[in-house]
């Protein structure tokens, strides 16, 4: 599945990942090889808790491979998809049903801060807005109850 990010969020993931191949991976071995030393595995804690470090550091590795891959930089769907629709990414002003103005921004799940109206692409909100164009009216199902939404503009 996609997982929409942006390219500071990417890098932080391929910091993290690099960390873990290099530094941690080494650091478990080096566990392993002392507590291998120790004599009788089957009685050894040392060497039972440094292969649990060693299978959650390749969990990490392996979901962090997969999140990198399928990974969509926030802004190059953008310039690929060339219309007038909002996508991921974009800033909307929307009037709700109460004649409230309100901006948003479209972003990945990684990044959503409701309190700054960032809201992800896969909320009931975002999913709405996503593909549809100014003057649209949407109708969203929340926890609260329907409401409905007039987009008004995109700014790209």
């Amino acid at each position: 599945m996609q997982k929409y990010i942006s390219q500071e969020d990417l890098d932080k993931l391929k910091t993290e990942l690099q960390e873990l191949k290099t530094v941690k991976r080494k650091e478990i071995t080096e566990r392993i090889e002392e507590a291998k030393s120790l004599g009788d595995l089957s009685e050894n804690a040392e060497y039972l808790e440094s292969r649990e470090a060693q299978a959650f550091n390749e969990g990490k590795i392996r979901e962090l491979e997969e999140t990198i891959k399928n990974s969509v930089i926030i802004g190059e769907q953008k310039s690929k998809s060339g219309g007038s629709a909002i996508q991921v990414g974009d800033t909307i002003d929307v009037k709700n049903e109460k004649g409230e103005k309100i901006t948003y921004t479209i972003v990945g799940s990684s990044g959503a801060d409701p309190t700054l109206n960032k809201i992800s692409n896969e909320s009931p909100l975002g999913r709405a807005f996503l593909f549809r164009i100014p003057g649209e009216e949407v109708e969203v199902h929340t926890p609260m109850g329907k409401m409905k939404y007039k987009i008004l503009g995109i700014k790209k």
